[in-house]
Formats: C-alpha cells, sequence, structure tokens
C-alpha cells in the first residue's frame, strides 16, 4: 500500500492534520499541501503551494506526482460563517478541482458541510433539499453542484464529504467548546450559553479523519456521503459532558444568548453509506 498516494489540501488544519495522521497510519504515502507545516506529521510530504492561485496555469495533477486518490480539505474561514471568502474563493476551489480532473483525477473527496441544508429538521440524506442561509453553506453547495455536472458523464469517483458537528481537539477547532476551555482556564466560574436545546450530530475529530481516509481511498461507493456518527445528541448535554470530562470548574448560564436563526432544532446524518463503507473496510 505504500506506492498509493494520497494528496491531502489543507493539510495543516483542523482536520487536515487529523487526516494525514490516519493516512499514514493506513500505510498511504501522503503528499500534504497547505501554507505552513506546523501541525503536520513529518513523515507526510510537504508541499507549500496556494492551490488557489495557479497563476502560472501549470497542470496541478503533474505538479503533485499524480496521486491516486485526492482529498479537498482547503477552506478559508470555515469557522466564520458570514465571511466574504467563502463567495470570494468559490470559483477559485472550482477551478483548482477541474484542473485536477482535467489532468487525469480519477478518485476526488471534497469536504461538505451539514450548512448546505440550512433549516432542517430531522435525518440528512443525499437527496435532503438544500436550501444554505449562510455563505459559508452557499458556498459549499454550490461548489457540490458545479463539480457533480462537470463531471456527470467522466468515469471518476468523486465523494462529497458532509460533515455535521466536530469534538475533540479542541484548543484548535475554534467552536463553544474552545470558548468553554479559554474561560475555564481564565478563572471564570460562568459561561454564557444558549438554551442548548438544539441535538446535533456530534462526531469526534478522529473518528471523522478515520471515516474521511477510508472513504475516500475506496472508489465503490460514491456521491454524497454523510460522514457523522447518525445520533442526534443535544447541545446542553455535550456541553455538560465536555465540561466533566475536562475537570472543568465551570458553569453553563442558559439562555443568555439566543440560537443562530438558520439552526435546526434537530439534525443528524443518515450513516447508510459510511457505514457500509466502513464495514467493508474493518
Amino acid at each position: 500500500m505504500n506506492n498509493i498516494k494520497v494528496l491531502v489540501t489543507g493539510a495543516n488544519g483542523y482536520i487536515g492534520k487529523h487526516v494525514v495522521d490516519t493516512l499514514l497510519n493506513k500505510g498511504f504515502k501522503v503528499i500534504a499541501c497547505d501554507f505552513s507545516n506546523t501541525k503536520i506529521n513529518a513523515k507526510a510530504d510537504f508541499i507549500n503551494y496556494d492551490i488557489l492561485n495557479n497563476s502560472e496555469n501549470k497542470n496541478l495533477y503533474d505538479f503533485f506526482d499524480r496521486p491516486n486518490h485526492i482529498i479537498h480539505l482547503a477552506w478559508q474561514d470555515g469557522f466564520n460563517h458570514y465571511a466574504n471568502s467563502h463567495i470570494d474563493n468559490l470559483l477559485k476551489h472550482y477551478y483548482f478541482l477541474k484542473n485536477m480532473i482535467d489532468g487525469g483525477c480519477t478518485s476526488l473527496s471534497i469536504m461538505g458541510t451539514a450548512h448546505e441544508i440550512g433549516y432542517h429538521e430531522g435525518q440528512i440524506n443525499e437527496t435532503t433539499p438544500c436550501n444554505p442561509l449562510s455563505y459559508y453553506g452557499i458556498a459549499k453547495n454550490t461548489l457540490r453542484q458545479l463539480i457533480f455536472v462537470y463531471t456527470k458523464d467522466m468515469n471518476i469517483s468523486i465523494k462529497w464529504l458532509r460533515a455535521y458537528y466536530i469534538v475533540g481537539d479542541d484548543y484548535n477547532n475554534h467552536s463553544v467548546f474552545t470558548k468553554i476551555l479559554q474561560a475555564a482556564q481564565e478563572g471564570k466560574k460562568e459561561f454564557p450559553f444558549v438554551k442548548g436545546t438544539n441535538q446535533y450530530d456530534f462526531i469526534d475529530i478522529k473518528d471523522l479523519a478515520e471515516q474521511i481516509a477510508t472513504a475516500s481511498t475506496q472508489t465503490k461507493i460514491n456521491g454524497i456521503i454523510n460522514v457523522c456518527k447518525g445520533e442526534p445528541t443535544s447541545l446542553k448535554d455535550k456541553a455538560e459532558e465536555f465540561i466533566k470530562q475536562e475537570g472543568l470548574d465551570i458553569k453553563l448560564k442558559y439562555g443568555v444568548f439566543p440560537s443562530r436563526k438558520y439552526d435546526s432544532p434537530v439534525i443528524y446524518g443518515n450513516i447508510y453509506k459510511i457505514s457500509e463503507i466502513m464495514g467493508a473496510n474493518a
């Protein structure tokens, strides 16, 4: 398996570094692309390249040594859902991926998000209608549509990996759990919170990385694949569990902030596809 090459873009990011580690542990040769390698496993081959600024119009598939699989995680401002960069960079992501496809890529996985869906109550599957309500969701949803239309008549394995809510490695994920950790470290005894009744599909970053790596390096199951646990848990219960696990001396003050208008009361992913993928690779 050591001669199978996997390119990971955004390899130095919150998700990327864990995916790189997982791929290396599975025996793949990893090409890690990002602006810096402060968090990337030294066993990976690091390439510092701005994938969104291919000013030389080079064949990027050749440039990255023709990897067997590509995992496109790179994305700017993923934790700021209304950043203008989501719209500004949309076509740059598309042209990067199109360049890879035109160059000869036959297995491409792209990171998606539940925010493509917009407001929704209940389980999400690959046919759930999308009506995104943030710039982040709009950009991701449009990128998926562009790539699916462009490749519809091509013999290429396209996996759109739709992630939900991620926990773990909490000093680096910019989530509410990060903020709780920081507040506790500052000696605060209370943390202003929402009501916490909304239910989300939480997955630990290491489990997510395992799903991403496994789904991306197979070619039998394609299309939209939910990478998640498939279980809704209230934000309140997850936050209380987190405080207990971390041994933090802080209490949540519920109802101080309203929930975001585009947050669904209960949302979780259908895990039929990812269960089949993980089962086949157990």
